[in-house]
């Protein structure tokens, strides 16, 4: 599976930005998928799991209430649409995919696959 994440860019503190993340190759172990962001200077966090039907979502406390994840299965796509955006949100965003159909998890290690990130700035 072959991941690729487009969508970020600079904005405005209380701004609005949709990342997008298409999967290629074995699209059918794109089972559980995932966000997950990193900052200079820190480690990587989890923002936002989603499993395969899009009937399971779970977020970090950090953007609970203003981002949403979504896929369409269709087109092969997870989306993260990311409302009420603050500086602290600045960071590289990856997404990530595991081959199983069970729960959501927010640890990067269980995913088994990677996009390459996409930088989403802040500015206050």
């Amino acid at each position: 599976v072959q991941l690729q994440a487009s969508g970020g860019g600079l904005v405005q503190a209380g701004g609005s930005l949709r990342l997008s993340c298409t999967a290629s190759g074995r699209t059918f172990s794109t089972g559980i998928m995932g966000w997950f962001r990193q900052a200079p200077g820190k480690e990587r966090e989890f923002v936002a799991g989603i499993s395969w039907s899009g009937g399971s979502t779970y977020y970090a406390d950090s953007v609970k209430g203003r981002f949403t994840i979504s896929r369409d299965n269709v087109k092969n796509t997870m989306y993260l649409q990311m409302d009420s955006l603050k500086p602290e949100d600045t960071a590289v965003y990856s997404c990530a995919a595991r081959p199983t159909y069970g729960s959501i998890t927010i640890r990067p290690g269980e995913y088994d696959y990677w996009g390459q990130g996409t930088l989403v700035t802040v500015s206050s």
